[in-house]
């Protein structure tokens, strides 16, 4: 059997560990010759900087994200004045974002551990389907309309749902599916959050240890772990969105596995416009612990599992540096997961244990967290999506 995986990420990667594994979105196919297909999303910023225009108008265009007044008018025009800066910052980081390069390796590499770990549905394919950013979800559809996948998993590259990210590309691949970009008769099922499953806290684990040596051994119990997620507008975690509860279990698992060998504050990035966002904002925790005498700090990207712009600019490029040049600290910022086999074995893992307990009806096509609307949602297309999902796509 073949099983693809298509990944649909803003902020997530895929690693893979026997004992120890998160996972991404995927999705698992048959073809007419059998098989699993796996479909993963992220909505990151685009992989090149002639891109970037068509990726800030698809994602300011997107309703679940950032909803505007006006929005069909507003985005282009948002997107066009922020194109310049948001390039300049890609050209900084080398002329382009590697998240592709990032995401196909580790659903390969995943894929490959999946045929030894569940034989029976191997061999398996990844296929990759972005928010925002090429390949798009609906190029993804044609691919695995084309390669015939009647068998499906939507494996989240998010570890942390939220509705802003894997609802939304939720809801886009539901849209597709509904028109038939897929084909007929492909039965789905969701892994839709994996944000404390130990693969892929250990993986984080080990990337904080070995940040933490390259301080002095005398400061190196006292550095302070900035554990740095992308923020949420306030209208969308007052409207109940599980994703700052999700990212906080995340951290504590994490901090479990350290011993809690240092003291630690959960921070906030990438906010965008003038309304009121989740903070602290990475950047004050920064100035806030120099100004109370705290020199040392480690930045840890938790709700992001490969290099991307968040981390090579935002984080390397104007967090750490102002901290350094402006407030006397010294800051490292842990590794990405990336390439890290640790990771690469959790998703693995997650998948296979997903394809097990499906197939011998010990869980649905969906989770029973997934199931539940966040109290304050209004969004019709959330409902259907659910409903969809929950029957498999095949109603």
């Amino acid at each position: 059997m073949n099983t693809a995986r298509t990944a649909l990420r803003a902020l997530g990667r895929s690693y893979a560990s026997v004992h120890n594994s998160p996972g991404k979105p995927s999705t698992e196919y048959n073809s007419a010759s059998g098989g699993h297909a796996e479909h993963g999303w992220t909505f990151h910023r685009k992989c090149f900087v002639p891109e970037v225009h068509d990726f800030l108008k698809n994602l300011f265009l997107d309703q679940d994200l950032i909803p505007l007044p006006f929005q069909r008018v507003l985005a282009p025009l948002i997107a066009k004045r922020r194109t310049p800066k948001i390039e300049e910052q890609y050209s900084a980081i080398g002329g382009g974002s590697p998240i592709l390069r990032y995401t196909k390796f580790q659903g390969e590499a995943m894929c490959a551990l999946l045929d030894e770990l569940s034989p029976e549905s191997a061999p398996h394919k990844s296929y990759v389907a972005f928010r925002y950013a090429r390949p798009l979800t609906d190029a993804a559809c044609e691919e695995m309309k084309k390669d015939g996948v009647k068998r499906a998993v939507a494996f989240t590259q998010y570890p942390q749902y939220s509705c802003s990210t894997t609802g939304s590309s939720l809801n886009e691949l539901f849209r597709q599916g509904t028109r038939g970009a897929i084909g007929q008769g492909v039965e789905w099922s969701v892994i839709d959050r994996w944000g404390t499953h130990p693969g892929f806290v250990e993986a984080v684990a080990q990337r904080v240890e070995a940040a933490l040596q390259k301080f002095p051994p005398e400061r190196r119990k006292d550095a302070v772990l900035l554990f740095s997620a992308h923020s949420l507008p306030m209208e969308i975690v007052n409207r109940g969105d599980p994703y700052v509860p999700e990212v906080s279990a995340t951290v504590e698992r994490v901090m479990d596995r350290l011993g809690h060998s240092n003291p630690y504050r959960v921070v906030w990035q990438s906010q965008v416009g003038p309304r009121a966002w989740m903070g602290p904002q990475t950047i004050d925790a920064l100035k806030g612990l120099s100004r109370l005498g705290r020199k040392d700090a480690v930045l840890v990207p938790i709700a992001f599992t490969s290099d991307h712009i968040e981390t090579l600019y935002e984080l390397d490029h104007e967090y750490a540096r102002e901290a350094e040049e402006k407030l006397g600290m010294e800051v490292h910022r842990a590794e990405s997961l990336n390439e890290s086999p640790v990771f690469i074995r959790a998703l693995a893992d997650i998948v296979s244990k997903h394809l097990n307990d499906y197939s011998s009806g010990s869980i649905g096509p969906t989770s029973v967290q997934m199931g539940l609307r966040c109290p304050g949602c209004t969004n019709t297309t959330c409902s259907q999506q659910k409903n969809w999902f929950a029957k498999s796509g095949l109603a």
